[in-house]
């Protein structure tokens, strides 16, 4: 009997044997019969690039670009405006406070400008004292180059009157000059303009200072 059993264990172990090994084995599954192994791809997946975040971004800017465009063309407009605007009040403003009839302006030019060089000016009107100007490197450039300078602009009322105007400055071989100009003018109802001009004379090579009215 003892040897019968042992026969049946011996028997057993010889036909389960190769299933436990199978079992034992790391990695490896058993499948029915009936059914075949399919390979599966262990390669990450990869995928088509899309441009679908840079459309995003550039939709996004573009709005922002076109508003900005906008508003400086808005604030170049308004810029513009209020030149025009203070203008028309400077212009006003001046009407308001030197009318026609009574307003006085006098401007100053130089011609070449060799012989003299101007440092001050000052300007009467009937005896009195209505401006005083020193001049500038700058501002004498600027006159050099064709620049009118509006020296005064006032009001005097109608009549006869006496404008003098007195330049000084060094002139040839460097003396100083102190000359004057005197111009009796008659002021009517229109507005009055007259200019000081300093003018080179070739001949003696000295400055000569003119004082014309404007018709």
């Amino acid at each position: 009997m003892k040897q019968i059993v042992i026969s049946v264990l011996l028997a057993m172990s010889l036909w389960l044997g190769p299933a436990m090994l199978a079992l034992a084995e790391p990695g490896t599954e058993t499948l029915p019969e009936n059914v075949s192994a399919v390979p599966v791809s262990t390669s990450p997946v990869q995928s088509e690039p899309s441009d679908a975040p840079e459309q995003t971004i550039e939709a996004a800017v573009k709005p922002k670009t076109e508003k900005r465009r906008t508003l400086d063309a808005r604030v170049q407009s308004l810029k513009k405006e209020v030149k025009a605007l203070n203008r028309d009040l400077f212009i006003l403003e001046e009407e308001l406070l030197f009318p026609s009839n009574t307003q006085v302006a006098v401007f100053l030019s130089i011609d070449v400008g060799d012989f003299f060089r101007l440092d001050s000016v000052q300007l009467k009107i009937d005896d009195i004292v209505v401006a005083n100007h020193l001049y500038t490197k700058r501002e004498l450039g600027a006159l050099k180059r064709g620049g009118v300078q509006r020296l005064y602009i006032g009001n005097v009322k109608s009549g006869k009157h006496e404008l003098i105007a007195l330049f000084s400055g060094p002139g040839p071989n460097n003396r100083e000059y102190r000359r004057g100009s005197t111009i009796t003018f008659e002021k009517t109802s229109a507005t009055k303009y007259m200019e000081l001009k300093i003018v080179d004379v070739t001949g003696n090579y000295q400055p000569e200072f003119v004082v014309k009215e404007w018709e």
